[in-house]
């Protein structure tokens, strides 16, 4: 099979159109078209379903996609890690996280990256959620491990390392601490405490919405300013807040009961770097951050 081909085979079976194939290979459709049909018959039967609609995979496609996907993706890794090591990258690269980071993934990311940057000194540093994307702007990290949702105009979300349930936080003895889940419903009229974040919305809009979906007021009490003192005052009693699963692993307190959250999204952590001048060492570290999640099947969880 011949580089094109392959590539080819592997756009069209991720887009399953034509047009989208032919924009991110940069040819035209009439090219892609003819490239499968080669393909095809090199290998004797149809790798695609075509109507005037749609685009669907033959039950041999799939199979011949399952097969190649991984190949491919080592087959980039191995060539973008000689890349890296040709280029001989030094020097210092700073990577900033909140909470744990990329959690279990941040051993194997960072032995990815020193095997193709020897010579480049990682330093992580623990950013405070106050302002958690102040010190990326301000250039003092390169790179920042930081949960979801980042909508920034001047900052460009990479890869997502930690998908995880929320849970919320309630001292020992509170009615809903012995329960298998709760709702959202059910904490009108609790007191929530939350993070003070720079995201816009982070906690105040996202994780603790303003209303229940029935309309009841959620009461909102102060922000903090860190997480021990936020568990702090779950833990005397003075309010709720939600987390996320990991807190279990992490920051774990025997005054304190995680219980699960129903009916909100999954929390996810990724890495975030600025869009304008991206560095050749942060670079190397988010393709690193994006071949370690892809070969552990996708990102972490708790």
């Amino acid at each position: 099979m011949e580089r094109q081909e392959l590539e080819t085979f592997l756009t069209l079976a991720e887009e399953l159109h034509f047009g989208h194939t032919a924009e991110r290979l940069l040819l035209s459709q009439a090219r892609v078209s003819q490239t499968v049909k080669k393909l095809e018959r090199k290998i004797g039967a149809p790798l695609f379903e075509r109507t005037s609609r749609v685009v669907r995979m033959s039950p041999l496609g799939r199979q011949l996609y399952e097969d190649l996907a991984p190949l491919h993706r080592q087959m980039e890794a191995a060539v973008a890690r000689a890349r890296d090591v040709a280029r001989g990258v030094e020097g210092a690269l700073d990577v900033g996280f909140l909470g744990a980071g990329a959690g279990t993934l941040t051993g194997p990311v960072l032995a990815a990256y020193r095997e193709r940057c020897p010579g480049v000194e990682v330093r992580m540093r623990e950013i405070q959620y106050r302002d958690p994307l102040g010190a990326l702007r301000d250039g003092e990290i390169d790179l920042l491990f930081t949960c979801l949702p980042v909508e920034e105009p001047d900052l460009t979300v990479g890869p997502v390392v930690i998908r995880e349930k929320r849970m919320l936080a309630v001292p020992v003895g509170h009615p809903l601490a012995g329960r298998a889940a709760v709702s959202l419903e059910e904490l009108a009229g609790e007191t929530f405490f939350g993070i003070a974040n720079g995201a816009p919305g982070y906690w105040w809009d996202f994780h603790v919405p303003r209303r229940t979906p029935a309309g009841r007021e959620i009461r909102r009490a102060r922000s903090v300013a860190s997480f021990q003192e936020l568990m702090t005052l779950v833990a005397t009693g003075q309010g709720i807040s939600p987390v996320v699963a990991s807190v279990r692993t992490y920051f774990s307190r025997p005054d304190v009961v995680l219980v699960p959250l129903d009916d909100v999204p999954d929390a996810e952590v990724a890495l975030i770097h600025r869009t304008a001048g991206v560095n050749a060492r942060a670079e190397t570290f988010v393709r690193a951050v994006r071949d370690t999640v892809a070969a552990r099947g996708g990102p972490a969880s708790y």
